[in-house]
């Protein structure tokens, strides 16, 4: 299985279980790997045998920018179901990262990691 990464997507969401998250919001980032066997588009040198990462770029922008959810478990998920709607996408490794999260501690960064498949 070949793979076809996006890595730092950027959007502003309103996730997590605090009024404060809910209601000023904060950045994500979001990181996916897609399992695609790009042969068949290699061979014709068409976009369409294979996934538009200019597309789910743009769709992973609009779930996280959606409607809220409280995890980011929820977020993950949402966001690897989407990915698997293109038939070319047989996997997905999302990874989803909460910079911002009310933690009381110094720390660098927060993220989930999920890994799904269309079997």
């Amino acid at each position: 299985m070949d793979r076809i990464a996006l890595r730092g997507v950027r959007a502003q969401g309103h996730h997590g279980v605090l009024p404060s998250e809910r209601a000023e919001g904060q950045p994500f980032v979001v990181d996916v790997d897609l399992g695609v066997d790009t042969g068949p588009a290699a061979a014709d040198d068409a976009l369409e045998l294979t996934v538009d990462y200019g597309v789910v770029a743009e769709q992973i922008v609009a779930i996280v920018a959606g409607e809220p959810c409280d995890l980011l478990e929820t977020l993950a998920q949402r966001l690897a179901d989407q990915c698997l709607t293109h038939p070319a996408v047989a996997e997905v490794t999302v990874t989803v990262h909460k910079p911002r999260a009310p933690i009381t501690v110094p720390f660098d960064d927060v993220t989930i990691t999920i890994n799904r498949s269309r079997a």
